[in-house]
């Protein structure tokens, strides 16, 4: 087979088909064509008209056929539509023969462009004849209709090549164009814009772009006779040019009044109700320049979007405007649609909204000279409150009363935008805050000029403070007279890599390494030591630092700043970071390990531990608690749906207390439940004690906590059902597998420590396998016997524990180093344990600082809780501390300056910024800020807050707003302490028990 060839089934039924008379049947013959499509060259450019055709465009088709009298009328506006659907047909029965692609003859690009459309073939040559191989066509855009015919021809190219890219990849094309302009823009460098990223995306692909010298004869002497010929297209394009135009650019200016101008100001608006099917919509006339309100009415109208409501508050501003002088009108709103759409900037294509436009723009017609005022909802209060009012009470009204008047005149805010010229200078838009309760005025702008010479003399002054700057800038200026031998030797060694420019700045010039380097390009300014920490906190603390490490820091300071010291005060700020040290970084400190607590007999001690925030069972259960015998390894298990203490005392008197008695000790976490005052008292009773872990140290529990791994690992193996509610049929049962497997350790099964003899499965109680048929017929010497194994066996679990212990102690504790923790250390505090419904990833880790009050042993300290907001057991292990980093101070050499004289960075550029103010006549003095609330939010999302205040030398307290406080000392420290508390409380604080079992 030559290649694709398209054979409709009835051709002759699909040629004599008439024009569609419905939206439906266009449809459906367009659809009939989808799969035909890819034989017809330029498809998508004819069937576009086609595409465009609504329902009530075929209304009017149906009423011009009745009113002409013949089957269809050749006139007006739907001829185009004709002509494209006569071409489609005609093409289909003529569709030519698509060639299969042969990689071994050269691939061939023909692109065309016209004004609205562009098309592209794929060809190849056979016996001196172009074949098409894959024909792409489509219609442009709004806004490529302003392109010239040079980018049209490259977008018609990267259609072709985006839909033959995988026949195209990698090989070597030749495109064909009418333009020679195309060649060079593969050729050209430096282009920018859409030409730019065509550039690059053609850039890929091995291309010779020819133009035809001899015009369109060329391009068709090559194409095969099936090919409609170029000319010929462009004529059809010409006759069946769709309803598009260019993408208008229309720059309005807002509206301009004069001082003394008499003229009309009409504003409406208009919502609707989704649920209640309803609408409203409102208008209100004011007369320039008094500002007084000539008429206003609100509307309420049953089935009515928020667009139809928009264009009835339109109308509703004509009908009220019928009977006064035809003046200057503005016409103000806050609706973009109908405002573009009545300037003609966007198309109408709703047909509800295409008759009311109709009925605006024939209203319009009496008002010439008019203007349209798109504006925000802000500045439209008070027709929004007409149309609010009268959709919530589903009824219209006429304003008439003077309150009710002066009420919307309080409103209104159109005069804030439509002031009169002054001077010659068109009306300034201003920004005006939506309550009035409480309004603060900002810092005027200052512009660039000033705001740079007012920080050159800050740092000016800033630099005339400290010492070895001054020395040096006497030295450079010549004037040694009055420096001493020493200071002029220093300055001398100084003086070769520092310079002064004109403004008294001193600049660091370190000689250049490499001869190419721009020496003006490595002048960094001389920081003083009084703003430092301004420089590091804008490199490091803020936004633009990120928080980033000392390197990187350090990198983005030094390549533009310098002072003497530069890398070690990076450093220190860095290490003295309070974010940086505790949400970075893990523990490296590994403590010596103790060893775990052994027991020498079964139920001499007993762990516990729970498996918390499990599904919900079907029984209602939700928590699953463990109980573990050190000695044997025993472990039993119990599904519960809370753990409380009563909950827990309950379920240990039933499975542990019941079956084996009382234990000497019972060690656990220090989980509230397990540390509550009921449960102490419970063990009071029965005799035993509680053995409580160390704060955040699960490794000193390691056996039941290894016990929850293993027994979680088996447990969702036979959890079936999808949500997961079925886990409690198992769990409880399966600690009989595990309490009678072999344990590598003790070198026997759980159970047989327990009793003293093995169970039998259900399989092994059914075959005949074991001693049952050789026991020894006397009860006494099986007794004996049976008991002298069993002691055996638990003097060899003894041995064996022991060693076990001792060996993994000395494992651990083999190749640490001794700590540098000391008594009155101050240490940060790791707890890596989140809460539910956190994201451990953001949680600060870190914790404190807190001071050392006592070292226990090689292992733990004790921690001073006292006077801190943390709770939490003050005995931790050394491996979750760090210590707090100290730097010592450098010296420093300054000249006495007033402290009145010394100013902030840019105190004089943000007045409303500055730390603490002096108290006004009446002002109250805040003492302490005790907590903060998120108080009313405004529409964009701002939410501003209030804090409640407690005022010096009164009892009472009050909420305050953020915007009305000026005390930032004490509303620094009051939300540091706040974010490190919130910090703090992320964690999983649950064993925060401070009271010592």
């Amino acid at each position: 087979m030559d290649g694709l060839e398209a054979q409709p089934k009835n051709l002759e039924s699909l040629v004599n088909i008439p024009f569609p008379s419905t939206l439906r049947a266009m449809q459906s013959f367009l659809g009939s064509l989808n799969y035909y499509r890819r034989f017809i060259e330029d498809f998508a450019v004819y069937a576009a008209v086609l595409y465009e055709l609504r329902e009530s465009d075929f209304f009017e088709i149906g009423r011009s056929q009745l009113a002409a009298g013949d089957e269809c009328s050749n006139e007006g506006r739907w001829t185009e539509a004709k002509v494209a659907f006569t071409m489609l047909k005609a093409k289909i029965a003529t569709a030519p023969m698509l060639k299969h692609f042969d990689p071994d003859r050269s691939p061939v690009i023909v692109v065309y462009a016209s004004k609205w459309a562009v098309s592209a073939a794929l060809i190849q040559e056979y016996d001196g004849v172009y074949h098409p191989v894959t024909f792409t066509s489509r219609t442009l855009k709004p806004n490529e209709l302003n392109y010239g015919m040079v980018e049209k021809e490259v977008l018609a190219l990267l259609r072709v090549l985006d839909v033959c890219y995988t026949t195209l990849a990698s090989r070597e094309i030749t495109v064909l164009t009418r333009h020679s302009t195309l060649a060079w823009l593969m050729q050209s460098r430096g282009l920018n814009g859409r030409l730019g990223r065509w550039a690059a995306l053609l850039s890929n692909w091995t291309m010779e772009v020819k133009k035809c010298e001899r015009g369109e004869e060329e391009i068709l002497g090559m194409l095969a006779a099936s090919i409609t010929p170029r000319g010929e297209v462009e004529e059809m394009l010409i006759a069946i040019s769709p309803r598009k135009d260019c993408r208008l650019k229309i720059s309005m200016p807002p509206p301009t009044v004069e001082t003394d101008e008499e003229l009309l100001v009409a504003s409406f608006d208009g919502s609707a109700r989704i649920k209640k099917k309803g609408g409203s919509f409102s208008a209100v006339i004011w007369k320039l320049p008094e500002w007084t309100i000539v008429a206003a009415e609100s509307r309420y109208v049953h089935d009515l979007t928020v667009n139809e409501a928009e264009y009835n508050g339109l109308l509703l501003c004509f009908e009220l405007l019928a009977g006064l002088d035809r003046g200057r009108v503005i016409l103000c709103g806050d609706s973009s649609l109908v405002i573009r759409q009545m300037r003609g900037e966007i198309d109408c294509k709703a047909p509800g909204l295409q008759l009311l436009r109709h009925k605006a723009l024939e209203k319009l017609q009496s008002w010439p000279s008019h203007e349209f005022l798109h504006m925000k909802r802000e500045w439209n209060q008070s027709a929004d409150r007409l149309a609010s009012t009268a959709l919530q009470s589903e009824k219209g009204r006429t304003v008439v009363a003077e309150e009710d008047r002066q009420d919307l005149m309080t409103l209104n805010r159109l005069d804030e935008l439509l002031k009169p010229k002054q001077d010659g200078q068109l009306a300034r838009v201003t920004a005006i805050a939506r309550s009035a309760r409480r309004i603060h005025h900002g810092p005027e702008v200052i512009q660039e000029e000033i705001v740079q010479r007012i920080r050159i003399q800050r740092i000016v002054q800033a630099q005339d403070e400290e010492r070895w700057i001054v020395n040096l800038k006497t030295y450079l200026s010549g004037d040694v007279s009055n420096l001493d031998a020493v200071e002029v030797k220093t300055c001398a060694k100084l003086a070769p890599e520092y310079e002064i420019d004109e403004n008294n700045l001193l600049f660091f010039c370190p000689m250049a390494k490499r001869e190419s380097e721009d020496r003006d390009g490595l002048m960094r300014l001389v920081i003083p030591e009084t703003l430092q920490q301004d420089f590091l906190h804008h490199y490091h603390t803020s936004l633009e630092g990120g928080h980033q490490g000392i390197g990187r820091t350090y990198q983005r300071i030094r390549s533009q700043f310098h002072w003497r010291g530069l890398y070690r005060s990076v450093q220190r700020y860095v290490g003295e970071c309070t974010d940086c040290e505790t949400g970075k970084g893990n523990p490296m400190i590994h403590g010596k390990s103790p060893g775990n607590l052994h027991a020498t007999y079964p139920f001499q001690i007993i762990a516990m531990d729970h498996i918390p925030s499990l599904p919900k069972s079907i029984k209602g259960n939700t928590e699953l608690l463990i109980w573990v015998d050190l000695f044997s390894g025993y472990v039993i298990a119990k599904a519960s749906s809370s753990r409380t203490a009563q909950t827990i005392a309950e379920n240990y008197e039933e499975c542990v207390f019941r079956r084996f008695g009382a234990s000497e000790a019972i060690r656990h976490d220090r989980e509230p439940g397990f540390m509550s005052d009921f449960f102490r008292a419970f063990s009071r009773i029965v005799g035993q004690k509680q053995r409580a872990t160390m704060a955040y140290r699960p490794q000193a529990n390691g056996t039941v906590e290894r016990m929850v791994q293993t027994l979680t690992h088996s447990l969702k193996m036979y959890v079936a059902e999808v949500d997961q509610r079925d886990w409690d049929e198992y769990a409880e049962r399966l600690t009989f597998a595990i309490n009678t497997a072999q344990d590598r350790i003790r070198g026997d099964t759980p159970f047989y420590l327990i009793h003293g003899w093995d169970p039998r499965s259900t399989l092994e109680a059914t075959l005949p396998v074991g001693n049952t048929g050789t026991r020894d017929r006397d009860p006494k010497r099986w007794r004996y016997k049976i008991q002298r194994q069993y002691l055996r066996a638990r003097s060899a679990v003894n041995d064996r524990l022991q060693a076990a212990i001792q060996e993994r102690a000395d494992r651990h504790n083999e190749d640490l180093e001794p700590h540098e923790i000391e008594v009155g250390a101050q240490v940060w505090l790791y707890l890596d344990r989140v809460k539910e419904g956190y994201a451990k990833k953001l949680a600060h880790m870190w914790h404190g600082p807190f001071r050392v009050a006592d070292v226990c042993g090689d292992h733990a300290v004790k921690l001073e809780i006292a006077g801190t907001p943390y709770r939490l057991f003050p005995i931790v292990h050394i491996s979750q501390l760090k210590k707090v980093k100290t730097f010592p101070e450098r010296p420093k050499d300054q000249l006495t300056i007033e402290e009145s004289d010394r100013l902030d960075f840019d105190e004089a550029l943000l007045p409303e910024d500055s730390w603490d103010g002096d108290l006004e006549e009446g002002e109250y003095e805040v003492e302490a800020i005790l907590d903060v609330r998120s108080g009313r939010k405004t529409r964009y999302g701002r939410v501003h807050r209030q804090f409640l205040v407690k005022w010096k030398g009164y009892p009472d307290l009050s909420w305050v707003d953020e915007a009305d406080l000026r005390c930032g000392a004490i509303l620094q420290e009051f939300e540091r302490n706040r974010v490190s508390r919130n910090r703090f409380d992320v964690m999983q604080s649950h064993e925060g028990k401070s009271d010592e079992p």
